[in-house]
Protein backbone atom coordinates (compact mmCIF):
# COMPACT_ATOMS: atom_id res chain seq x y z
CA UNK A 1 0.00 0.00 0.00
CA UNK A 2 2.13 2.88 -1.25
CA UNK A 3 -0.64 5.27 -2.28
CA UNK A 4 -2.18 7.91 -0.08
CA UNK A 5 -5.38 7.07 1.76
CA UNK A 6 -8.35 9.38 1.24
CA UNK A 7 -10.49 9.88 4.38
CA UNK A 8 -13.18 12.58 4.48
CA UNK A 9 -11.38 14.74 1.96
CA UNK A 10 -8.00 14.48 3.67
CA UNK A 11 -5.07 12.56 2.21
CA UNK A 12 -2.99 10.57 4.67
CA UNK A 13 0.44 9.16 3.99
CA UNK A 14 0.71 5.38 4.39
CA UNK A 15 3.08 5.78 7.35
CA UNK A 16 0.20 7.27 9.36
CA UNK A 17 -1.84 4.11 8.90
CA UNK A 18 1.16 1.95 9.69
CA UNK A 19 1.75 3.96 12.87
CA UNK A 20 -1.86 3.52 13.97
CA UNK A 21 -1.75 -0.21 13.24
CA UNK A 22 1.53 -0.51 15.15
CA UNK A 23 -0.02 1.32 18.10
CA UNK A 24 -2.96 -1.08 18.13
CA UNK A 25 -0.62 -4.07 18.00
CA UNK A 26 1.52 -2.57 20.75
CA UNK A 27 -1.46 -2.19 23.07
CA UNK A 28 -2.46 -5.82 22.54
CA UNK A 29 1.10 -7.11 22.92
CA UNK A 30 1.67 -4.96 26.00
CA UNK A 31 -1.40 -6.46 27.69
CA UNK A 32 -0.19 -9.96 26.86
CA UNK A 33 3.30 -9.25 28.20
CA UNK A 34 1.90 -7.78 31.45
CA UNK A 35 -0.33 -10.82 31.93
CA UNK A 36 2.59 -13.16 31.28
CA UNK A 37 4.71 -11.33 33.86
CA UNK A 38 7.44 -10.33 31.45
CA UNK A 39 7.07 -6.59 32.00
CA UNK A 40 8.12 -6.93 35.65
CA UNK A 41 11.56 -7.99 34.42
CA UNK A 42 12.06 -4.87 32.30
CA UNK A 43 14.29 -2.25 33.93
CA UNK A 44 13.29 0.85 31.94
CA UNK A 45 9.67 0.36 30.93
CA UNK A 46 9.13 3.49 28.76
CA UNK A 47 12.30 2.79 26.80
CA UNK A 48 11.29 -0.84 26.28
CA UNK A 49 7.82 0.16 25.08
CA UNK A 50 9.27 2.70 22.66
CA UNK A 51 11.70 0.12 21.28
CA UNK A 52 8.89 -2.43 20.96
CA UNK A 53 6.72 0.12 19.13
CA UNK A 54 9.53 0.95 16.72
CA UNK A 55 10.19 -2.73 16.05
CA UNK A 56 6.50 -3.34 15.30
CA UNK A 57 6.32 -0.26 13.08
CA UNK A 58 9.47 -1.30 11.21
CA UNK A 59 8.12 -4.79 10.63
CA UNK A 60 4.82 -3.42 9.33
CA UNK A 61 6.58 -1.10 6.90
CA UNK A 62 8.92 -3.86 5.77
CA UNK A 63 6.31 -6.58 5.32
CA UNK A 64 3.41 -4.58 3.89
Amino acid sequence: MLAEVHVAGVLFAPIVLYALAALALLLVLRAVLWRAGFMRLVWNLPLFELALYLCILSLLVLLV
